[in-house]
């Protein structure tokens, strides 16, 4: 063994990884030809940008290429680049180890099934792989730009666990991969075959391809090589949309987003005005694994001039919309901006402003053309949308309006009523629109906050998920319509708010007495006991003011730590009930107590869905049941 040379083991989440390209993805093969241009595309991209600052990275070659062909010794099929190359610790980095985080998620979404399999392996940055699909035998030389000739790196590996690493000599910069194509993948080493694949998946790509084939010459019948260009090598965001089929859309999503399905939607669009940019928006079919995690990289390709700039450039798209993929290209930005220089320029602001509209608009377009289709994308990204309110207050009717939910009219746990359509069902002289915040869905529906509305024939949004209280404090108005929580005090229902008043001052009056020894039992409890008006059935209900905070939204405060002050609910009760009748008549201070905090219970058991003291409350259900039986 070289002095230089080392055998290493692999990461062991490439073991496996190895093992399922080996064994697994037969019929999606063809899938490692993509994966492999498009990383020397991104090396030539990286090296065109790093030499705006070094020009000396060039070493006077400034063709920025992709080379394929098949060697007719080794029957080897070699893709080479121009582009940025490696250093020995960067090819270490890069292909010992899967230098991406979510590798456990990844090997923990694989199904065993070939096709669906096959689709994580762009999702997790895992692409250089795939060549074992094809190869039993993979070399990979590689020279960093700048870097002397005698500090080029040899990485090779039969895909069996391990991996060997020396440095070798090269003249040139950039990396070459060499396959030594498995007997049951020979097809590869056949030029009309590669030529279909670039077309097929790498039409778009901005780097040109070249494959070394064979051709008759003009002067006798000898068979000569020749380099031939086999992709368009256009940027597709800079063609006219006319110009772009279907085909080639998708295709360009695949490689922008790493991902083998096929995109929801796309929005191509050049902006000229104040500030002139071309952008190419993509709606993903699938969720990346890391969608939850608010710190993952995420953003646009930015290019500037056509120049590549920077992956995963996120000041252009608001947090909420970090779902979306695809490219933005300026005409005014600077070709050596920076990460620093895009969070304090002004452009930058006015272009992040225009691609969240266009981005939304995509959204509003699907819902209204394809609802079954908006109906997928909401099962999937629904929760990273209800975020937006809060966070962009210029778009909050825009995204109100993408919004879906649940409601009483619907009855199941499907979140598909919108708030047009809400609006379309409103009853006479209804100026708002009601809403209902629950730990689940089947606690909502059979909620006795609900009972008056539903007599009423009021429709009710329902709402379970953990982000629902957050959203909805953000969430006041949508065109003429005030949101109103049906929890919490001051609820007026439409047409009888009048009659509603009066009924409740007379209640409060014939009953006042009750309320206060009520007031007086459960001081610890409540702030204050009231007769309701939106019960029909149940003893009673517990109220939040305007400036309560909720439970749901207590308890994720709570979960994180911090520290909520204490407040008291108003109990609201309905004195028609047979529990409240029977506490009137009451004359027992002790009885009367453990009957108030009965009445108590049931209501923070139709709030909360829990109760604080559970023991007392079963002991007190027991006590009235030994009663009711004598």
């Amino acid at each position: 063994m070289a002095e230089n040379e080392q055998t290493l083991g692999f990461q062991t989440e490439v073991k496996q990884l190895l093992h399922l390209m080996v064994h697994s993805l037969y019929s999606n093969r063809e899938i490692f030809l993509r994966e492999l241009i498009s990383n020397s595309n991104d090396a030539c991209d990286k090296l065109r940008f790093l030499a705006l600052d070094d020009s000396e990275l060039m070493a006077g070659d400034t063709d920025l290429v992709v080379r394929i062909e098949i060697d007719p010794e080794t029957k080897e099929l070699v893709i080479s680049d121009t582009g940025i190359g490696m250093t020995r610790d960067e090819v270490v980095q890069n292909l010992g180890t899967i230098a991406k985080s979510g590798t456990a998620d990844f090997l923990k979404n694989l199904s065993g099934d070939t096709k669906s399999d096959a689709n994580l392996i762009g999702q997790f940055g895992v692409g250089f792989y795939s060549a074992f699909i094809v190869a039993d035998r993979v070399v990979v030389r590689t020279r960093r730009a700048g870097a002397d000739a005698a500090e080029a790196v040899e990485w090779s590996s039969e895909g069996d666990g391990q991996y060997t690493i020396k440095t070798i000599g090269r003249e040139t910069r950039g990396t070459e991969i060499r396959m030594s194509l498995k007997e049951d993948a020979s097809e590869f080493g056949e030029s009309y075959r590669i030529r279909h694949l670039v077309t097929k998946y790498s039409d778009h790509v901005s780097i040109p391809v070249f494959l070394l084939s064979d051709s008759k010459s003009d002067v006798d019948t000898e068979t000569v090589s020749e380099w031939e260009q086999v992709n368009q090598a256009t940027a597709l965001w800079t063609r006219p949309r006319n110009d772009v089929s279907d085909e080639e859309y998708t295709e360009f999503y695949k490689h922008v987003a790493h991902d083998f399905e096929d995109p929801m939607a796309w929005s191509h669009h050049k902006v000229e005005g104040k500030t002139d940019y071309t952008g190419l928006l993509y709606l993903p079919a699938r969720a990346p694994f890391d969608l939850w995690n608010r710190e993952s990289p995420r953003g646009l390709k930015l290019y500037v001039q056509r120049v590549f700039i920077m992956d995963r450039a996120e000041e252009f798209l608001p947090l909420y919309l970090r779902f979306i993929r695809g490219v933005v290209d300026s005409a005014d930005l600077s070709l050596n901006v920076s990460r620093e220089i895009l969070q304090k320029d002004a452009r930058v602001e006015s272009m992040k402003s225009a691609v969240t509209r266009r981005a939304l608009d995509m959204l509003a377009k699907l819902a209204k053309d394809d609802p079954e289709k908006y109906q997928k994308f909401w099962n999937i990204f629904g929760e990273c949308l209800k975020e937006g309110p809060a966070e962009d207050q210029q778009n909050k009717e825009r995204i109100t309006k993408l919004l879906r939910f649940t409601s009483t009219v619907t009855q199941d746990a499907k979140q598909t009523v919108s708030i047009e359509d809400y609006i379309g069902r409103l009853v006479d002289e209804q100026k708002a629109i009601y809403y209902l915040v629950s730990e689940s869905h089947t606690n909502a529906l059979g909620s006795p906050y609900l009972e008056a509305l539903k007599k009423r024939g009021i429709e009710v949004l329902l709402l379970s998920d953990r982000i629902d209280e957050w959203l909805m404090g953000y969430l006041n108005s949508y065109k003429e319509y005030q949101f109103v929580d049906v929890t919490r005090d001051g609820l007026e229902l439409p047409g009888e708010s009048g009659g509603d008043d009066k009924e409740e001052k007379e209640q409060s009056k014939e009953h006042k007495a009750l309320f206060e020894r009520m007031k007086d039992a459960l001081v610890d409890q409540v702030s204050d006991v009231k007769p309701s008006v939106r019960l029909t059935d149940s003893a009673a209900v517990l109220i939040l003011t305007e400036q309560d905070m909720g439970p749901q939204m207590r308890q994720i405060m709570e979960a994180a730590g911090q520290p909520m002050p204490v407040s008291k609910p108003i109990l609201e009760v309905n004195a028609e009930h047979g529990l409240l009748k029977r506490l009137e008549v009451e004359t027992d201070d002790d009885r009367f107590g453990e009957l108030a905090r009965l009445v108590y219970d049931h209501a923070q058991l139709g709030a909360e869905g829990k109760l604080e003291d559970a023991p007392g409350y079963l002991r007190r259900v027991n006590a009235l049941l030994s009663e009711l039986a004598r």
